[in-house]
């Protein structure tokens, strides 16, 4: 029997694969932070402030209705 009270931990299968998942995180948050710089720069500002509008009106309430759904199920996303 397994103890319990200790967790295994997950493990990257390769330096490699560490390599690239951490080259994939920066290049992801350096596009993240250029697209809403390059846009305002170029007189675009206002489309990313209606852009972030739209993702709060639709993605929150989304967002919690997922969240609700899982607290009355209780039960994976899946069986939900």
């Amino acid at each position: 029997m397994r103890n319990l009270m200790t967790k295994d931990r997950a493990q990257w299968g390769s330096r490699f694969g560490f390599i690239l998942a951490a080259s994939g995180s920066a290049v992801g948050l350096g596009n993240i932070w250029k697209f809403p710089y390059i846009t305002g720069e170029n007189g675009g500002g206002i489309f990313v402030m209606i852009y972030l509008a739209c993702i709060f009106l639709v993605g929150l309430p989304i967002m919690i209705g997922e969240v609700l759904l899982g607290k009355m199920t209780k039960s994976s996303p899946v069986g939900a």
